[in-house]
């Protein structure tokens, strides 16, 4: 089966061990500082001094693969469309849109009163230009084959070197008229246009500035809410100041944003309690401290951890009653409450909770499926009989892969713990190793069960769903279902055009149930964040793809 878009945070193995196509997935890196007593704060009292855990690795938006390049490219960018609160669809570059009854074509209506930090205006031949340079494989860009192919027309053929960039299914049919052409209908297009891959670039500008350009906030040109300045690609402080050319300035209350590396969560918490930080991500050890504060708030993202287990390498695992064992034999309660602590809930599906319901509706896959396998020790056992029986064996031993951080380690302990104290028989070897490590041992399929991590990259449930396909490069478990890839390929084909969504949610409701039946993964947890907040600090807006902040409508109360 040809592959579709995959799933963006391909988080493996352990909690916090994330593969360089993930970090987008939206660590809470930034904190927000105060602006009271601050002498950097020269600009009024719209004033806003952050902290970061880490330095910005690349502002070309061909290059970045991850969430603090794209957070940054969102703050001071904008494409086609951005997203608002709740995920909403907002206005960017393109003021609104047409699409072909087949779903192939979309034909965007750009502003006109869009210019770039320069003066220059922003055309539709800047987003031409922009996205065949991405695919373009002297460009040598990751996410762009990795966000266009399947998606944007003859984007794969021309990033293996088949057809030519100016194939590319984009074209400005005037300065101020963009038409895509799609490889197939892509239901959740309007939203992959806020996605950071999809900017448009200066042309003059990029070729002038040549080798030069993104290595410094001068050899950048802006056409979002903010700009940079004073930043270069090893920079531990920068600043973002608001873009007063940018064509909807008169939205934007927030003058300006100082930031600096700070990467110790507890430095970071001491901040917060001298008054000095006005939010601040807190570790599972400090959420028992601070949880009846009044500043305390947990946020629920849409990243799912789960137990992976290899069909392929261990006879035991190609049984389907000792995996649906398995998914049964750990209390995900206990996990949730007592180990993480900090708002995370059990997973029972492999969709999570409140994302990508359906159109004009609440309901999403997880809501329609309902709790698809709960903890439950008396239907585990029996599963683990009925498996132990049809193997004829009296025991196993399975092989644990997880990572080698604190966290990782007493997540680990806990679910092997589990698992061997409730299936008489198993005995599990406790494998931790190092994230690269680890990377290398999923991509080479050689582990029995692995605790990992899936978030998305689009707003559909097909950013998780294709991890389960024939042959998906992020299956790694060795699962084939005839029925799940029809129902899949039926939703990303003929049901993926406008009037057929019911329909389409019909299939990957119904792929979902194929898939807990054959038990493919165990599900443990919908992982959120806990932290302190300053009231103060209003309109930031958390996004589940792309860009893990949007600050357009911040301000300062």
């Amino acid at each position: 089966m040809k592959k579709v878009i995959r799933s963006f945070v391909q988080i493996i193995v352990s909690i916090g061990v994330v593969v360089a196509l993930s970090a987008c997935s939206g660590s809470e890196d930034d904190q927000v500082v105060s602006n009271e007593g601050d002498d950097k704060n020269d600009t009024g009292n719209q004033v806003l001094n952050l902290s970061n855990k880490s330095q910005i690795p690349t502002m070309d938006s061909a290059m970045a693969t991850d969430e603090a390049s794209f957070r940054f490219l969102g703050i001071t960018m904008e494409g086609l469309y951005r997203l608002g609160e709740d995920a909403q669809i907002e206005e960017g570059i393109a003021s609104d849109h047409e699409q072909s009854d087949d779903g192939l074509e979309w034909t965007f209506n750009l502003r006109e009163d869009a210019v770039w930090s320069n003066g220059d205006p922003v055309t539709a031949h800047d987003f031409v230009y922009a996205w065949k340079r991405v695919v373009d494989p002297e460009t040598g860009s990751e996410f762009g084959p990795y966000m266009m192919n399947d998606v944007i027309k003859n984007a794969e053929e021309i990033n293996k070197g088949e057809k030519d960039v100016d194939e590319l299914g984009v074209t400005a049919i005037d300065d101020y008229t963009l038409l895509v052409e799609l490889d197939r209908p892509v239901p959740y297009f309007e939203s992959l246009m806020a996605f950071g891959t999809f900017l448009p670039l200066n042309k003059d500008f990029v070729e002038e500035q040549g080798d030069d350009y993104a290595q410094t906030s001068d050899n950048l040109l802006y056409n979002g809410p903010f700009k940079l300045e004073d930043w270069e690609s090893t920079s531990d402080s920068w600043n973002v100041v608001k873009n007063m050319d940018f064509w909807d300035a008169d939205t934007v209350e927030l003058e300006k944003m100082t930031y600096e590396v700070v990467k110790d969560t507890q430095t970071a918490v001491d901040l917060f309690e001298s008054g000095t930080i006005d939010r601040v991500e807190l570790s599972s050890d400090l959420v028992d401290h601070y949880a009846s504060s009044e500043e305390y708030a947990t946020r629920s993202k849409p990243v799912i951890y789960y137990l992976r287990m290899n069909q392929t390498r261990n006879e035991a695992l190609a049984n389907v009653n000792i995996r649906r064992a398995i998914s049964r034999a750990f209390d995900k309660q206990a996990l949730t409450d007592e180990l993480l602590n900090n708002g995370s809930v059990p997973l029972n599906g492999f969709i999570p909770e409140n994302f990508a319901p359906l159109p004009e509706s609440d309901k999403g896959i997880r809501e329609i499926n309902g709790e698809l396998v709960e903890y439950n020790i008396e239907e585990a056992q029996s599963y683990w009989e009925k498996g132990l029986k049809e193997l004829g064996k009296d025991s196993i031993e399975i092989e644990f892969l997880g990572g080698d951080n604190d966290t990782s380690k007493t997540l680990n302990e806990y679910l092997v713990n589990q698992l061997e104290s409730n299936l008489e028989g198993l005995d599990i070897t406790l494998k931790e190793v190092p994230g690269e490590q680890a990377i290398d041992l999923t991509n080479s399929m050689d582990y029995d069960i692995q605790h990992s991590a899936a978030g998305p990259s689009t707003l559909d449930p097909s950013s998780f769903m294709d991890m389960l396909i024939t042959d998906s490069a992020t299956n790694q478990m060795g699962y084939s279902n005839e029925e799940y890839d029809k129902l899949f390929e039926e939703a990303q084909s003929e049901l993926a055009v406008p009037g057929k969504e019911v329909e389409r949610y019909e299939n990957f409701a119904e792929a979902e149930k194929i898939a807990f039946d054959d038990a493919v993964i165990a599900p443990v947890y919908q992982e959120s964040v806990a932290m302190l907040v300053n009231p103060k600090i209003v309109g930031v807006i958390t996004n589940p793809i792309g860009p893990t902040y949007e600050y357009k409508w911040a301000k300062v109360n």
